[in-house]
């Protein structure tokens, strides 16, 4: 079974894929073990100091080409990429910022403006298993931020479902669900407009769970990549 960091590095060593976008980077635990000559991390407020920098940069010399921009996703896209990926372009991405749905969607679209034809963008946390762990952000705070937190990133997986032509979007059953997005026609659509998918509760998504997440097994990913299981 696949975590979003072993599906990483296995599209990177065999789809040859190397561009790399965090966004919600934390403490590092997924992006400083990524193996890539142009990483970028996005994060407002980085949980780790100098000295982890340079510990993990001993365990993985690719960390010195770690780009840090310590503000918010969105200012990141207004005032930097632009010039960032004017030459390069993304080719994976891991969207773990805030685990709420419009956070999630303007970083997915502001993304996609990015991604290379053959990238591969990855959003965490998008399948929760009960509604304590689908609530809000200020909901859980006020629960002790105790267990598990997903958010309502489902929503987000909705949305792009719904209102986009050119991707195609599914989720793997995994690691608290990985959302896929990669360019294309998609293998088939949903029809709910706005107000409908902002009223959606967590009742409605547990009953609906596998069909609004187009959501397979994480097996599916070897064939649907054509990777090797290693």
């Amino acid at each position: 079974m696949f975590n979003r960091v072993q599906l990483i590095q296995s599209l990177m060593k065999q789809k040859n894929l190397e561009n790399y976008l965090e966004i919600g980077v934390f403490n590092g635990h997924a992006f400083f073990k990524i193996k890539s000559k142009f990483k970028i991390a996005i994060d407002p407020e980085f949980r780790f100091d100098l000295l982890r920098k340079v510990g993990k940069t001993i365990l993985n010399p690719y960390n010195l080409y770690n780009k840090y921009f310590q503000k918010t996703s969105d200012d990141f896209f207004k005032e930097d990429a632009p010039d960032l990926f004017s030459q390069k372009k993304i080719q994976i991405s891991l969207i773990d910022g805030m685990h709420e749905y419009d956070f999630a969607l303007r970083d997915a679209e502001n993304t996609l403006n990015y991604l290379s034809n053959d990238g591969v963008i990855i959003l965490h946390d998008c399948n929760p298993q009960t509604k304590v762990a689908a609530g809000t952000f200020e909901e859980w705070e006020s629960n002790g931020n105790i267990g598990t937190w997903n958010g309502d990133i489902w929503k987000t997986i909705l949305h792009l479902r719904c209102f986009r032509d050119d991707i195609n979007v599914f989720t793997l059953d995994c690691d608290h669900g990985l959302g896929i997005v990669t360019k294309g026609k998609p293998e088939n659509k949903l029809n709910y407009n706005l107000e409908e998918i902002h009223q959606l509760k967590y009742e409605d998504f547990n009953t609906n769970r596998k069909q609004w997440l187009n959501l397979k097994p994480a097996e599916y990913a070897y064939d649907f990549f054509n990777l090797m299981h290693l």
